[in-house]
């Protein structure tokens, strides 16, 4: 497995690269195909995170935490990786053993989603909410440049993500398995760009887009 690891807020240690390292490994033996493994190591606020993402196949594995101690945080991460693996590991094995070859591959190919996190300062948080705006033209990336000018909001995490082709089973799993709250996929059976969701009451929701049916034409009398 390649592995690359990443330094942020505070100088590379080699027995903390060592230590990610086994622990990173422990999961080739729950893996059939473990391609790459990217871990991002870093300080905010006095508060050590550990970010870890595993390429397996077709498949994104990723466990994020944080804790006042870095050894911990990486032990933290991979737990939660290895227990969504665990739970998936017949269904990944299944996978890979018949790879699938998905329609309009060029859409897969060149359609990424970007996911800003933003921090928000606590006078926002305590001031009563502006009256809201029409959305600009620009869209999100005016929206995002005018809250980072502001100084009311701060970039905290930016993620790239090219958009799968999948089942909407495949997509749950494939949210789980990244430890997130959302995923966003192509509907294989609608071909629509979809979002599951977890609900806060159990289980999970799916966004799709829906365009109205046509208006009827009035016909004279």
């Amino acid at each position: 497995m390649q592995l690359n690891i990443t330094f942020r807020q505070f100088g590379a240690s080699d027995s903390l690269k060592e230590y990610a390292r086994e622990k990173v490994d422990r999961v080739n033996r729950l893996l059939d195909r473990a391609g790459e493994a990217h871990v991002v190591l870093s300080l905010e606020r006095h508060l050590h995170h550990a970010d870890i993402t595993i390429h397996s196949g077709a498949w994104i594995l990723r466990g994020r935490e944080k804790s006042d101690d870095m050894y911990a945080s990486i032990d933290l991460a991979m737990d939660k990786i290895e227990r969504q693996l665990r739970r998936y590991r017949d269904k990944l094995k299944s996978h890979h053993g018949k790879e699938k070859v998905h329609h309009r591959l060029d859409l897969v190919n060149s359609l990424k989603v970007r996911h800003d996190v933003f921090e928000v300062s606590e006078s926002l948080e305590s001031t009563e909410p502006a009256e809201a705006s029409p959305p600009s033209a620009a869209g999100t990336s005016n929206d995002t440049a005018q809250a980072a000018e502001s100084g009311i909001a701060r970039l905290v995490r930016t993620t790239h993500l090219a958009i799968q082709s999948l089942s909407v089973d495949d997509a749950v799993m494939q949210m789980n398995l990244m430890n997130n709250d959302f995923y966003v996929f192509q509907n294989q059976q609608s071909q629509a760009l979809s979002i599951v969701y977890r609900r806060k009451e159990g289980g999970f929701g799916l966004i799709e887009p829906h365009l109205p049916s046509e208006p009827v034409a009035a016909t004279g009398t």
